[in-house]
């Protein structure tokens, strides 16, 4: 299972970016993000975009969970979807537990960045770039023995 879904980002002095993450639900990873100053549909089919790139290995019953935003309605998503090989579910209305792992990833990071010293749309992204890499090779997690996401993952391969 995968979870995606999109957060705004306030920068700067009162700027706003936005960010789209697909998180593993077993593994906490982060497996694809995309940094955008706009909610267009591009922030959405570039993040699935990346996921495909960087992951060949997706279970072959795998599919993607979001909730019901127009990103994830649209038929050029759901297409795509299709095309990298993954099923697709959505939140009922209005139901929000559904992604919520995704949402606490999103609170964690806010907490944990620095956004508010950025200027620039380059300097959000290099901050996202950075906790990404922290979050999933670093940041140990209670709900997975102490691992971060990343060698949380490399064991469960193992005993595979």
């Amino acid at each position: 299972v995968l979870l995606t879904d999109i957060t705004y980002l306030t920068y700067g002095n009162g700027k706003r970016a936005y960010l789209s993450t697909i998180k593993d639900a077993e593994t906490n990873e982060i497996l694809a993000y995309e940094v955008s100053a706009s909610l267009s549909m591009d922030i959405a089919l570039n993040t699935l975009r990346k996921l495909k790139q960087n992951h060949h290995h997706l279970a072959e019953d795998a599919f993607i969970h979001s909730d019901q935003g127009f990103h994830y309605t649209n038929p050029q998503f759901q297409k795509l979807v299709k095309e990298i090989g993954l099923g697709q579910s959505m939140s009922r209305r209005g139901n929000c537990w559904d992604n919520a792992p995704q949402e606490s990833f999103f609170g964690h990071f806010k907490d944990e960045t620095n956004l508010k010293a950025c200027e620039t749309l380059e300097e959000v992204k290099r901050e996202v770039k950075s906790y990404m890499t922290y979050y999933n090779h670093y940041r140990g997690q209670w709900n997975l023995k102490k691992l971060p996401p990343a060698k949380y993952r490399q064991q469960l391969q193992k005993v595979a």
